[in-house]
């Protein structure tokens, strides 16, 4: 009779549902434990760094894509339409 208890124990210590288990307080104490938790994770890249910020994202600072001539769609953009009215300029001459 105790070994059947003591897997009924396992059994709902392992497979029943956590929010089963816990209380609202519970939950909510896990929830920004968690929270805290992956906001202190995702920060250790910024607070070790020596100057205390993030990478710039944008592409035209990223050496490898300059070294590539590739540039923001912006850029391209504003560089296409002035090849095309320098083409057209140079037709009406």
């Amino acid at each position: 009779m105790k070994d059947f208890q003591l897997l009924t124990f396992i059994f709902q210590l392992f497979f029943v549902p956590l929010h089963a288990i816990l209380c609202a307080k519970m939950k909510i104490i896990l929830v920004i434990a968690l929270v805290a938790a992956a906001m202190l994770l995702l920060s250790v890249g910024v607070i070790f760094r020596k100057d205390h910020s993030f990478r710039s994202q944008h592409i035209h600072e990223n050496e490898r894509m300059r070294k590539d001539h590739i540039h923001c769609s912006t850029a391209q953009d504003k560089e296409l339409r002035r090849k095309k009215l320098k083409q057209i300029d140079t037709k009406n001459l």
